[in-house]
């Protein structure tokens, strides 16, 4: 069975988690200036609470990525097989 690194796992992790922790401060942020407008957020209480929402997600959600990615490089399926190796 043709199997994935840890070492690419981790980088894999890190690329995704960079995508996504820039996702999830983009979404906090918008979310608090249209919603939290309403409610007296000001920008600046906007940016802090994305940076703050982003800056917890970001290690357990890479943590939590990792393990997956580890448990799916013991996966057998959907796999390519290299007959000469």
């Amino acid at each position: 069975m043709d199997q994935a690194k840890p070492s690419r796992s981790f980088v894999k992790t890190m690329t995704w988690r960079l995508i996504a922790t820039t996702d999830t401060f983009i979404l906090t942020f918008f979310a608090a200036r249209w919603i939290g407008a309403d409610m007296g957020i000001s920008g600046g209480e906007a940016t802090s609470l994305a940076a703050t929402v982003a800056s917890l997600e970001i290690v357990t959600k890479m943590l939590l990525y990792y393990i997956h990615e580890r448990g799916w490089a013991r996966l057998d399926w959907g796999m390519m097989h290299n007959p000469s190796g």
